[in-house]
């Protein structure tokens, strides 16, 4: 594909657009993950974390062949991923985290490039198969995701601050994700179907049955946890 001509521009457009659309995830985990820190480190948090998350995807994306070829990936990580949604609605300890900022800082980060990397699997394969194999539009995919993640996690991380509701609902918009990352897994299509060649009525219960077990599991799991590390479990 020659750099610049219609088709170029049309598979830049496609990556700006598939960035765009699957940034949200990432700029909540973002957020989600730097919301405990101390003031002076939550900007540094996002920026660093959307660095290595950048760093893990990238090497995603120059083995988006190889990982193709792993079965059972999508579920795996959607079933890592509703974890980590999990711990990202249980662990609100509202403590004395200045007092180890460096460790609060390093888990953090841990939280944001396990979780990019989970669901950074749909972007990688959306990224290179809009970029037609050519790896200058994987390249610009990958650098435009940096200021569309930013820019999300600090917007979204001002919104938590004032409104805290919206950390379960950053919960439940992960467990989505990971819902999604499990009926793809093409392991499971004889069970679930395929969505592009048409559903029974019985697998599209079964895969909005997933949908639900995983949002209701989270966000229950995470109720009970809160309420059991304040006293009063239930």
């Amino acid at each position: 594909m020659d750099m610049f001509s219609t088709p170029w521009w049309s598979a830049l457009l496609a990556i700006v657009l598939i960035d765009l659309v699957l940034a949200g995830d990432n700029a909540i985990v973002i957020a989600l993950a730097a919301r405990n820190l101390p003031p002076q480190l939550k900007r540094k948090a996002i920026v660093w974390g959307t660095v290595g998350a950048i760093v893990v995807r990238s090497a995603m994306t120059v083995g988006v062949v190889w990982l193709l070829q792993i079965p059972g990936l999508m579920l795996a990580g959607g079933l890592g991923l509703v974890w980590i949604a999990y711990k990202l609605l249980a662990d609100q300890d509202d403590g004395d985290e200045h007092g180890e900022s460096a460790t609060t800082f390093w888990g953090a980060m841990k939280t944001i490039i396990v979780a990019d990397a989970l669901m950074g699997v749909d972007n990688v394969l959306g990224v290179a198969g809009a970029a037609h194999g050519a790896f200058d539009l994987v390249i610009i995919g990958l650098l435009l995701s940096v200021p569309i993640v930013v820019l999300g996690s600090s917007v979204v991380l001002k919104l938590v601050e004032r409104f805290p509701a919206i950390i379960a609902i950053g919960a439940a918009v992960l467990a989505f994700t990971a819902a999604q990352m499990v009926v793809s897994e093409p392991l499971l299509a004889s069970y679930l179907g395929d969505a592009h060649a048409g559903l029974t009525q019985e697998q599209q219960l079964a895969r909005w049955g997933i949908y639900a077990v995983a949002v209701a599991g989270v966000l229950l799991a995470g109720r009970w946890r809160q309420g059991k590390a304040a006293g009063h479990p239930g």
